[in-house]
């Protein structure tokens, strides 16, 4: 199968809001005319809104926005801006008594640089949908990845930059997806098709990196381990699925954060992944774009690191190593 950079998925749009000032923002995915969508949920601290609609025995089989927000779970007020912006586009779930826009969301905990008090909102929801474009996604320290961090091991003084990340691919005979990453990681970030250690705690002195997740085996508990820690996707394709196809999607995408992302789905992590189709595409088996999630998943994790910056004198992989 051979591919092009082409990004885009017909029907889908994505938009950010980026607080630079406040070290917060959101990012969300617009279908204003429905996707069919799953989720898988493998982090043991989840900060979620409507993911129980998403299960395959549920009635909804659309959803219209997937919301990735900081602010934690105080961020998920900006899934209300969502649904006011699709309200008034008559996007929705019919019902006898006008539309409701079904919008599933999650959040990362970005509190350790946001200490303003300033978080997410209902306008910051609102403005993301304003920002939506067929173009991707941004990468680096914007929308929800504005204040994601990774290697607190040893807190935020030997932390390092994580970031939003973006990945995508389209087959000569059509068929695309997407990924899109949200990393706010507790160790260490590698490059899955090498090995190379990209991000994470930082050696006492600031200047390397510590390689912490290669010292797990020694360790009882994980003194630090607080909830702060989290990798958000969405995985989007134009092929045909079902929700519990999509289930499966998102099941197996979740490849991608274990693949990049030591140690990934702890109690104390949020990770959930959510997978959309415009279903305008047939004949793919649903295996396929399953490995081609997961394979897309890790580079937009990478992505995230790679493009991020650092801030407030907390390093970025750009910082550390020039690249």
């Amino acid at each position: 199968m051979a591919f092009s950079n082409n990004v885009g998925i017909e029907g889908i749009r994505i938009g950010q809001v980026t607080d630079t000032h406040h070290h917060t923002g959101c990012t969300v995915v617009m279908v204003e005319n429905g996707a069919v969508a799953g989720v898988d949920v493998r982090g043991g601290a989840p900060g979620t809104h409507g993911t129980d609609a998403l299960r395959p025995e549920n009635l909804v089989e659309r959803v219209h926005a997937v919301v990735l927000t900081g602010g934690s779970a105080f961020g998920l007020a900006t899934v209300q801006g969502v649904m006011q912006y699709l309200r008034q586009r008559d996007c929705g779930f019919q019902t006898e008594h006008g539309v409701v826009p079904i919008v599933s969301g999650a959040v990362v905990y970005d509190l350790g640089l946001n200490k303003s008090g300033t978080l997410p909102d209902a306008d910051m929801g609102y403005q993301a949908c304003e920002n939506s474009s067929t173009e991707g996604a941004e990468q680096g320290c914007v929308g929800a990845g504005t204040g994601a961090t990774v290697g607190k091991r040893f807190g935020l003084g030997r932390a390092m930059k994580g970031g939003q990340g973006f990945a995508s691919l389209t087959s000569t005979g059509g068929l695309r997806v997407w990924a899109l990453a949200v990393v706010n990681a507790y160790v260490d970030v590698r490059n899955h098709e090498n090995g190379e250690l990209l991000a994470g705690v930082r050696t006492e002195d600031g200047r390397q990196l510590a390689n912490v997740a290669a010292s797990l085996p020694e360790l009882e508990v994980l003194t630090g381990f607080t909830g702060t820690n989290t990798v958000l996707g969405v995985v989007a394709t134009n092929a045909k699925f079902s929700k519990t196809e999509l289930t499966r999607v998102a099941q197996m995408a979740q490849a991608g954060i274990a693949r990049a992302v030591v140690p990934a789905h702890s109690l104390y992590d949020g990770d959930t992944i959510y997978a959309l189709s415009t279903g305008t595409h047939t004949g793919v088996e649903v295996t396929v774009v399953g490995a081609l999630a997961a394979q897309l998943m890790g580079q937009a994790i990478v992505h995230g690191i790679l493009h991020a910056v650092g801030v407030d004198g907390l390093p970025s992989h750009r910082d550390l190593f020039g690249k």
